[in-house]
């Protein structure tokens, strides 16, 4: 199996690693109240079981940067959202939707033309110092932006994750090809212990982020997280490390209409599992969507308590169980 292959195969199941990992988070943010601070998660099991398989697919992320460039390896992170979505859905006790089954196509259709054009190459390029400390930076200025102190969970949150997990996946290229490269400079420099600094930080961060961003749900959140993620990687692939999309104009013509393909898949996808996960349901809640018989519970004993003393001749309890 050449080098190629071998990132691309590494990559498919990582995205099972990582979809597995979102609706998990998705889950247990649905059964957390909002105002549950990170030290209160740290004693909860679904929650190291999250991380867990977070590892798993940051690992086998990490194989695949070895074998593959930015640009090929990080748009096949767009199939952890596909394989979420039958998770989801079974998870939610529920069939996968037709509209949910058009956005899988159309997502993995613009992820094939994608493919056809990115680099192919094994990469070589490293950041130097400089360089990853101005990424870091800019990161951090984009992601505090982002990720505000009083913002209320949801999109801003997940494209911040998106980001900073974008980001952690090109400074981790450049851990793999600086150690495994063994015509370079010593195995321990500083500049590799910033940077190692540099993908724990934004790796943790992205984790954080992103349970934030999935009390709102899994679908959008999700969506936002996955384009935002290969967008920032391949950001820096092509600026910084000598990366470059294969053939001419029409590779370019190609990229373009694979990328709308996907865009309006995830867009489908998004859209479904939003309405499938927490319809009507506030952001606010402290148990959003995806159980149904407990937004029964919540909601049914407030009409029953406000029924009586309105004196109403209506029938309120025949409304409250419809």
């Amino acid at each position: 199996m050449n080098a190629t292959l071998l990132a691309v195969a590494l990559s498919l199941v990582s995205a099972g690693a990582y979809a597995a990992a979102a609706v998990a988070q998705s889950r247990l943010a649905g059964r957390t109240d909002p105002s549950t601070g990170v030290l209160r998660l740290l004693g909860r099991g679904a929650w190291w079981s999250a991380v867990g398989l977070n590892a798993a697919g940051a690992l086998l992320h990490v194989a695949a940067l070895n074998f593959g460039p930015l640009t090929l390896v990080q748009p096949l992170g767009a199939l952890t959202l596909v394989v979420a979505v039958p998770l989801g859905a079974r998870a939610a006790g529920r069939r996968v939707g037709r509209t949910e089954w058009r956005g899988t196509a159309l997502t993995l259709l613009g992820l094939g033309a994608l493919l056809l054009t990115a680099g192919g190459s094994a990469p070589h390029e490293t950041l130097s110092l400089p360089e990853a400390l101005g990424v870091g930076a800019a990161t951090m200025a984009v992601v505090a932006g982002l990720g505000r102190p009083g913002a209320r969970p949801g999109l801003r949150h997940a494209a911040a994750s998106g980001i900073t997990s974008g980001v952690a996946s090109a400074l981790t290229q450049t851990l793999t090809v600086a150690v495994t490269d063994h015509s370079g400079g010593p195995l321990f420099s500083w500049r590799l212990l910033t940077v190692a600094l540099l993908v724990s930080a934004f790796a943790m961060g992205g984790l954080l982020l992103s349970q934030t961003a999935y009390r709102g749900g899994l679908g959008a959140p999700l969506a936002v997280v996955t384009l935002a993620n290969p967008v920032a990687a391949a950001a820096i692939g092509l600026a910084l490390l000598g990366e470059r999309l294969q053939g001419g104009p029409v590779s370019l013509v190609l990229a373009l209409l694979g990328t709308a393909a996907a865009v309006r898949g995830v867009v489908l996808l998004s859209r479904a599992q939003a309405r499938n996960t927490d319809p009507a349901a506030p952001p606010e809640a402290a148990v959003p969507g995806d159980q149904v018989p407990s937004r029964v519970v919540i909601g049914s004993p407030r009409r029953a308590d406000t029924a009586p003393p309105a004196g109403v001749p209506e029938p309120l309890p025949a409304h409250a169980s419809g």
